[in-house]
């Protein structure tokens, strides 16, 4: 129901917008997330935006450097990342996710914490390399 874009190569200091695009889910109940995986390790969390898109979180590793948005018309969620490192190359997924037993708000207070099987919903991820 989540389909991501935008990955690809750059190099670093570079810039790449990754879209996540929703099908027929109803993306403005939901809180959506960024994550990404760089094999053998679990996924990290990156960057959250409630439903509204009023609130966002960002892991410390971001430093500034990325930003979450969203157009809930469009049913579409960004993730802008500038100044990128060689150590930002993984796969990139957006997850949404609404309320969970222990997350029971988390359409409305997701934060880049929360972990990633809290989100009920995602995409095949996109490819993001980035060359020193």
């Amino acid at each position: 129901q989540l389909v991501e874009s935008g990955g690809g190569m750059v190099q670093a200091g570079g810039s790449l917008r990754l879209s996540c695009t929703a099908s027929s889910l109803p993306l403005e109940d939901y809180a959506v997330a960024w994550f990404r995986q760089v094999p053998g390790k679990e996924h990290e969390g990156i960057s959250c935006i409630n439903s509204s898109g009023y609130s966002t979180s960002y892991a410390r590793f971001v430093k500034g450097r990325f930003t979450i948005s969203r157009n809930n018309a469009a049913k579409i969620a960004y993730l802008e990342m500038t100044n990128m490192e060689p150590e930002d190359t993984a796969v990139y997924f957006c997850a949404a996710g609404q309320s969970t037993e222990r997350w029971p708000l988390l359409f409305r207070n997701c934060d880049a914490s929360t972990p990633w099987n809290e989100f009920s919903y995602w995409g095949q991820g996109t490819q993001v390399t980035v060359s020193s």
